[in-house]
């Protein structure tokens, strides 16, 4: 049952944080709240492995480096350049962005991974890409600035992708609890880092930027990417990644429902392209390497 409602799961919480960083954003500079959510998680990871009293042997021979890279790409690089982006753009434009994770995910893993798909995947996969293009290119023609800010949304998919791949090649075998505070610690000091050197920091700590920051760091970070590393040691990188096809769909009608945010026609049409070309890829049977 938990892995059948994992995915599931995972979805609405990622797409709830495009939502939750959007609120936040109003008083706290992008990079900031970056550094803070991972901070906090770093903290309360460390607090859990020593308080359960795990052993730190897992991370050893060079492991931990390999869990640092993986984390400082999937969620210091993955999450720094969306969220300055989403000053730019709606926020269910770059969720539809990230999609591209997918596509790229399975293209590479093809080559890095050895893994296999199959002739509806590559559909899905092509489907997907054609909702997003629908979507950024009607973006680039409207308005320079909210393009950029989608631009910005593809680096993060550079992050998310390179991220992935990495932990499905070194990662894998390295227990969930260790291996997740070696990336949050790995990425808390990259992002911190670059609040530092990129941005002139601001923060307001008013109720609601404290509960999206809150929200972002317990239930995003470390629920939903917990949800996703636990999915990836059981299936590939390629099948796993699709979820994110689902994200913009789910982001948009939170976004509608709680900020406001109207889509254009066109952009209804690329989720629903992108929708489709996530069940293509999720749906087809599994095909080992």
């Amino acid at each position: 049952m938990l892995t059948q409602l994992a995915p599931l799961l995972f979805v609405l919480l990622w797409s709830s944080s495009f939502i939750a960083a959007k609120t936040g954003l109003r008083q706290i500079s992008p990079l900031l709240f970056v550094a803070v959510r991972m901070a906090g998680c770093a903290v309360v990871l460390v607090a859990l492995m020593l308080l359960l009293r795990r052993s730190w042997r897992p991370l050893g021979g060079w492991r931990w480096l390999h869990c640092a890279v993986a984390g400082t790409l999937l969620n210091a690089i993955g999450l720094m350049a969306p969220h300055v982006g989403l000053l730019l753009a709606p926020a269910a434009q770059i969720a539809l962005v990230q999609s591209l994770t997918p596509l790229l995910t399975a293209a590479l893993g093809v080559v890095l991974l050895h893994e296999r798909l199959r002739s509806r995947q590559w559909l899905g996969l092509a489907l997907g890409m054609a909702g997003v293009g629908l979507v950024v290119g009607y973006a680039a023609l409207e308005n320079a600035s909210r393009f950029q800010g989608l631009l910005l949304a593809f680096v993060g998919v550079l992050g998310l992708v390179a991220g992935t791949l990495y932990f499905g090649r070194f990662c894998r075998g390295v227990p969930l609890l260790p291996g997740a505070t070696a990336q949050f610690v790995a990425a808390a000091a990259v992002s911190a880092l670059g609040a530092w050197l990129l941005e002139t920091s601001r923060a307001d700590w008013t109720r609601g930027a404290v509960v999206a920051t809150v929200w972002n760091t317990v239930m995003v970070s470390l629920g939903g990417m917990g949800l996703y590393f636990a999915m990836l040691t059981r299936g590939s990188a390629a099948r796993v990644s699709a979820n994110f096809y689902l994200v913009p769909g789910t982001a948009a009608l939170l976004a509608w429902v709680i900020l406001g945010e109207r889509l254009s026609p066109l952009a209804v049409l690329g989720l629903v392209v992108a929708s489709a070309g996530c069940w293509l890829v999720a749906s087809a049977p599994r095909e080992a390497a």
